[in-house]
């Protein structure tokens, strides 16, 4: 089954994740292969997130790497929510969904 493609929105913060894993990589002096075999991933799939054909990595995965960069998952969400004022998808703030 071919997946749906993504709203402009979820291409967006791919794209800011994709950024922000690739500068803490950088940051760090090591390369994708040092980073992904330290988080117990392949290569491809860092270099596929990193050069954005990988927009909505699975969650283990970006903890991983996370964990492995010195990130935490908060920063990472909070950074690829800062540009999406514009985007009307789900609030930011869970407790906003929260129906009285």
């Amino acid at each position: 089954m071919p997946r749906r493609r993504l709203d402009p929105a979820a291409q967006r913060r791919g794209q800011m994740l994709a950024s922000r894993l690739t500068q803490a990589r950088r940051a760090s002096g090591r390369s994708a292969e040092a980073v992904a075999r330290n988080a117990g991933i392949s290569v491809e799939t860092v270099r596929s997130i990193e050069k954005g054909r990988t927009a909505t990595p699975e969650f283990f995965t970006v903890a991983a790497l996370a964990t492995e960069l010195g990130l935490s998952l908060d920063e990472l969400y909070t950074f690829t929510r800062q540009d999406s004022a514009h985007d009307a998808q789900a609030p930011t703030d869970p407790s906003a969904r929260i129906s009285g």
